[in-house]
């Protein structure tokens, strides 16, 4: 484990099992991700997605790109990505529960979780 990591990060590229495992020491078997779909990058780990959120728009990404879901890395392969979040409430982008309800993002979302943490 790497005690000098402060979550949220943002994660560019696959990362190490171990950043993963430390990420997840603050709810156990879940950690918050914010993916960027447009950027291809995500948020990793924090207590709120929003604070995922936040360090990505801080790094230049856009509100209209970025998706909340909660990876749940030791459960099986069709259960592990929970795609849930207050962030992901967005009426005029036509999402209007916390779940990401488009098909389409949902792929994307997953694509990029899938190629950088699991």
């Amino acid at each position: 484990m790497n005690a000098s990591v402060n979550f949220p990060v943002i994660i560019r590229e696959r990362v190490a099992s171990n950043l993963l495992t430390s990420s997840l020491e603050i709810f156990g078997s879940m950690v918050k991700v914010v993916i960027d779909i447009e950027r291809g990058v995500l948020a990793l780990g924090g207590e709120l997605h929003a604070d995922g959120e936040a360090l990505l728009l801080d790094n230049g990404s856009e509100q209209k790109n970025l998706w909340g879901a909660n990876v749940y890395p030791q459960k099986s392969i069709e259960n592990r990505i929970d795609y849930t979040s207050l962030i992901n409430i967005r009426p005029a982008q036509g999402n209007t529960e916390m779940r990401i309800q488009d098909p389409e993002v949902c792929v994307k979302v997953k694509a990029i979780i899938e190629k950088l943490i699991l």
